[in-house]
Formats: C-alpha cells, structure tokens, sequence
C-alpha cells in the first residue's frame, strides 16, 4: 500500500502540472471504490481552480478555491497527468479533464482507493482523527515519549497506529526499527526515551531517503510518470526472511504483530 513517501513522490511529481489548473469535466467510469465517489462532484469541482497540492498522512490534497479534493491510493492505485487525451486504459477509473486540454487519470486495479471532496479539510471524516506527521517538528521525544508511556501495545503497532503518527506504514517502520537497534515486539513504555529519540531519528532519515528514491515497489505502486520506486532495493530488513543480516549476518526473523509481517534481525534488535 502506497505509504507517506509514496505520496509525497506522487505529488511532488504532479504538482508542476496541476497548480492553475481549472476544472473543465470529470468522467466517471467506475465510481464504486473503496467508497462510491459522491454524487455531486462534478459541480463542486467544474470551473474551480487548482491553488496547490498538499499532503497528510497517505492522502493527496488537491486545494482548491472552494475546499480541497482528498485523494486515497489504496493498494495499487496511481494518478497521472497527460498534457493530451489518450486511449482509456482498463482501471481508469475516473479521468478529470482541465480547461487546457489536459487531464489527471486515476487508475486502480484493486478499487481500494478513493476521492473525495471536502470544504471543510480539517473536519472532515478521513483527515480530523490523524496524528501528527512524522516529518514535523511535532513529532519529537515529548510526543513519543508520551504517547508510548501511554501504551502497553508493541512500538511497532504503535507506529503503525494513524492516531498517533500518520504514514509510516509497514516497511519503514520495520526499517526505522532496525536502524535503530529496537526489536519491533517490544512494549512501547518500556523504551527508553535515549532509544526513542533515536528512532525518531532514523524514522526521518529513512521516510527522506525513501522520498528521494521515490518510494517502494514492493507491489504495483508507480509515481506519476508511470515509473517505480527504487527504496526496495536498499531495504535492510524489510521482506528478507532467512536473508542475512547486513549488520551481523544472523538470519533476518519473520513474526505478525497486529495481523502484518515484521522483519527484524533478533541479534542487532533488542
């Protein structure tokens, strides 16, 4: 599932084309994903101008003089933009066209995305309950400290927990645990604040690494160009069951914690 560096990849991709442009039409070819797509979108967003692209947690923000498009990748869902029409692929789902002859294809396979428009973003249903960003000077040691002082569930639950902090997502807070020597069954009050500082650390530098390699490939995600991600190929932990440990050679260990692998090497990771 795309996660924050996917997303992030996928609006910085599109943000040079979008901004300024206007809302010509939207064809809707399947409007049943994750959620049916509301009826009324296309007069809410016929005419409008784009004013920027944003982004929180795994959603794409399309703001908007009237309020702001909220746009879910799911599984494998992709956006891209054509300076020209072009011949409808199987999956384009919903294909929105500009006054400059130019259009935003949403595609995906697996129908577990969805769009959404919103006045009112910060009160809106998919967005109000998020937790802070993990790149954010609000996610520091007081934060996480608290947080995890508060809790008797394991630190990697508790980072993949939306409430708390949005879009870490599985591989990299597998990878984030790693690099900071944290076995990710470990009770979360019972970190030390030294180790949590540190992990918050490693979580930026692997979120900011993987951005600058434009996310994971692990499955079907692709940016806006059509192209994959190249984070897996640097992936320390993440999916190498019985691989050796870059570290110390031990085998890398699988175990499910709230119903999602975790990689981690039971040697380099207390």
């Amino acid at each position: 599932m795309p996660e924050l560096p996917e997303v992030e990849t996928a609006k910085r991709g599109l943000e040079p084309s979008l901004v300024n442009q206007v809302f010509d039409d939207i064809f809707i070819h399947q409007g049943n994903l994750r959620w049916p797509i509301q009826k009324n979108i296309k007069s809410l967003l016929r005419h409008k101008k784009i004013l920027s692209l944003s982004r929180r947690g795994k959603y794409l923000l399309i703001n908007l003089e009237n309020g702001s498009l909220i746009i879910h990748l799911g599984m494998s869902g992709s956006l891209k933009f054509s300076s020209k029409s072009s011949i409808k692929h199987k999956h384009d789902h919903v294909i929105f066209k500009f006054c400059s002859d130019s259009y935003l294809i949403f595609n995906d396979p697996r129908r577990f995305g969805s769009i959404h428009f919103s006045k009112e973003l910060n009160s809106f249903w998919l967005i109000k309950n998020l937790g802070v960003e993990p790149l954010s000077d609000e996610f520091n040691i007081d934060y996480l400290w608290k947080k995890c002082n508060n809790s008797k569930t394991s630190i990697k639950q508790l980072l993949m927990n939306h409430k708390v902090v949005v879009g870490v997502g599985n591989i990299y807070a597998s990878e984030s645990l790693f690099y900071a020597g944290i076995n990710p069954r470990k009770v979360a009050h019972k970190i030390s604040k030294k180790r949590l500082s540190l992990l918050i650390t490693e979580i930026r530098i692997t979120l900011s690494k993987a951005i600058k390699l434009g996310g994971s490939s692990i499955r079907d995600f692709t940016n806006s160009n059509g192209k994959m991600g190249y984070f897996q190929q640097s992936l320390a932990v993440y999916n190498r069951e019985n691989e050796p440990c870059f570290k110390c050679n031990t085998k890398i260990k699988r175990v499910i914690l709230g119903q999602r692998s975790s990689f981690y090497c039971y040697k380099c990771q207390k």
